[in-house]
């Protein structure tokens, strides 16, 4: 079991690697970088020229909500920080993870939120 879960590991570290590879985040078009733990999902937007994080945000506040709905409420939180912050367009960054599932719903939720990627 163990192995696997490595193999799965090392995959996505693997995909993530060439991903970075190809994506900059400035500070007018910023990095969203995301990331998902089996209980939570986690959203930043980073300017890889300075290597700060602009802002960020999390569902570990959002109580008694599937999984999908917490990660929408993040997209629509992160967007509208974003926004407060008059940035208009990002770049995202999915972290190897396949675009489906949470990864979509918080995308698609920063999209409509007004943000252009």
């Amino acid at each position: 079991m163990k192995d696997i879960k490595n193999i799965k590991t090392q995959k996505r570290t693997r995909i993530r690697k060439k991903i970075r590879s190809k994506i900059i985040g400035t500070k007018n078009i910023p990095r969203l970088s995301v990331f998902k733990s089996n209980r939570h999902i986690y959203a930043q937007l980073i300017d890889d020229e300075t290597g700060k994080t602009l802002c960020s945000s999390s569902d570990l506040s959002i109580k008694n909500e599937k999984k999908e709905t917490k990660a929408k409420k993040v997209g629509n939180l992160i967007a509208n920080k974003a926004k407060e912050q008059k940035m208009k367009e990002i770049v995202f960054d999915r972290s190897g993870y396949k675009y489906t599932g949470r990864i979509k719903s918080l995308a698609e939720a920063v999209r409509k939120a007004g943000l252009k990627f």
